[in-house]
């Protein structure tokens, strides 16, 4: 892929660290539910409270999904990985430190495909470590003080760590929804931002082409697309600012606020030796066996990447358009129940990118929610098909399916927009036109293309619309000889 324009002479670098609450029903090192939205305190037992005298006791079902996430993206799944104690003091951390993985991570390699602007881009991942997450501190229902719930103290979490390859806040947009898309599609993650089950962490820096790397600021925690993009943006323009005043830039954490539109340091950042890493000594190493891994593999679901190829082959879509039908498992559902009742996979895929995105994105709608069924779609698009209505016709028929429901054939009847295909009443309705239009006759003739358009105008507006351009296009052309 072409490297983006720089930013005011700087090239953009950004690497990412994502968090992915993994989708156990029990807490990484404890029984303890990890459901979303209980009174606060109700979910931390014994062990996720560090009382004395307890042990932690891995979670299996959160390294299957570890090594469903390796095998996905094509990495090596250790057969033996360590957990470590990460030191670091806050409230909301009951123990004083968080168990997690450092030097030997579960998942180690491995890549992520997506497009920006049509064209293919690849992100290479460092590794992907399972480890604890803390508690949350709550401020703004106290006054002078700060509440801790520790419900989300110890729930199972996948962080995904890139290599710095990114060069625009669009890439980064983009390789987050892919990523987002692909733990979904595994069922690891439910991938829902408001909740925190998937938060983004972007370490971004500025370098003069060709370079050494600039000092990186790690925003944190944004649980949206478009704040994502709107703090990249904003923190790569503050750096280029600090830097043309003669400013060095810290390393450090930094925060987005989606009221101003702007970054703010949190702290400033801490390098790995900082947190005084060491292995946990409650916690033998996570060995991995080959059968295991062959077991997952066995069982995994059709890939996004591998589906998108079958539907170039088989449904002869483009690259990118294939993308887009496999951009999450509802898109793939929909897309391809709606080919199946239609057989035009082609029309399927053009009007799923064109009428049904645009609708859905003006009201913020997922494909699932969809007021158009997947069966509807492919019962309109056969009518377009065979010739039962016009493209602009099957636009006021998808209007009303999505306003007011209801069955295509009955909807084209009501409206009255069934083409006409009696050819002599149509050849009478040329007639008549060209009658009326000799100027237009005798323009075409004299070789002016613009004037056959025009006739056409004519005849379609005539036949209010129920005309078959294309038949038009042939008879016309007959009647003028």
């Amino acid at each position: 892929m072409t490297q983006p324009a720089l930013v005011r002479g700087y090239e953009v670098v950004i690497g990412f660290e994502t968090h992915a609450q993994l989708s156990t029903a029990s807490k990484i090192f404890s029984g303890a539910s990890t459901r979303f939205g209980a009174e606060p305190n109700t979910q931390a037992c014994a062990v996720d409270l560090a009382l004395p005298g307890t042990l932690p006791v891995m979670n299996r079902g959160a390294v299957e999904r570890a090594i469903r996430f390796g095998l996905a993206v094509g990495a090596t799944v250790a057969p033996m990985s360590i957990f470590a104690r990460k030191n670091y003091f806050y409230p909301d951390l009951p123990k004083g430190y968080q168990i997690s993985q450092y030097e030997i991570p579960v998942v180690q390699g491995g890549s992520v495909e997506f497009f920006v602007d049509g064209e293919p881009m690849r992100v290479n991942l460092t590794r992907a470590h399972l480890e604890e997450d803390a508690g949350k501190s709550l401020h703004e229902d106290f006054h002078g003080m700060s509440g801790i719930d520790l419900n989300r103290a110890g729930t199972p979490l996948l962080e995904i760590v890139t290599e710095p390859d990114l060069r625009s806040s669009k890439q980064a947009v983009e390789y987050a929804k892919a990523l987002h898309t692909l733990v979904v599609w595994l069922g690891i993650c439910d991938g829902n931002m408001q909740e925190g089950s998937f938060r983004c962490d972007a370490n971004v820096s500025v370098r003069k082409p060709g370079g050494p790397l600039g000092t990186r600021r790690e925003i944190k925690n944004l649980n949206s697309f478009r704040f994502l993009q709107q703090a990249i943006d904003y923190e790569v323009q503050w750096q280029i600012d600090q830097i043309e005043d003669g400013q060095a830039i810290r390393q450090a954490t930094v925060l987005f606020d989606p009221d101003s539109g702007e970054t703010r340091m949190m702290r400033t950042k801490e390098d790995a030796h900082d947190y005084r890493y060491f292995p946990d000594p409650d916690l033998p190493p996570l060995v991995i066996h080959a059968d295991w891994v062959a077991e997952v593999r066995a069982a995994m679901p059709e890939l996004p990447g591998a589906l998108a190829a079958a539907l170039r082959s088989r449904d002869g879509l483009a690259a990118y358009d294939a993308a887009m039908m496999t951009a999450s498992r509802a898109m793939a559902d929909y897309y391809q129940a709606a080919a199946a009742a239609c057989s035009q996979p082609k029309l399927v895929a053009n009007w799923l990118m064109g009428e049904v995105s645009k609708r859905l994105n003006s009201q913020d709608l997922d494909i699932a929610a969809s007021p158009v069924s997947a069966a509807q779609l492919g019962q309109l698009i056969a009518r377009i098909a065979d010739g039962t209505i016009s493209n602009n016709a099957a636009r006021q028929v998808f209007d009303a399916l999505w306003t007011s429901g209801g069955t295509v054939d009955a909807l084209i009847d009501s409206l009255g927009l069934r083409q006409m295909r009696d050819s002599s009443a149509l050849e009478a309705i040329i007639a008549e036109v060209l009658a009326a239009n000799q100027k237009s006759v005798d323009e075409f003739r004299a070789g002016k293309d613009k004037a056959f358009n025009a006739l056409v105008g004519q005849v379609m507006k005539a036949s209010k619309g129920k005309a078959n351009p294309a038949q038009v296009n042939e008879l016309l052309k007959r009647a003028l000889g």
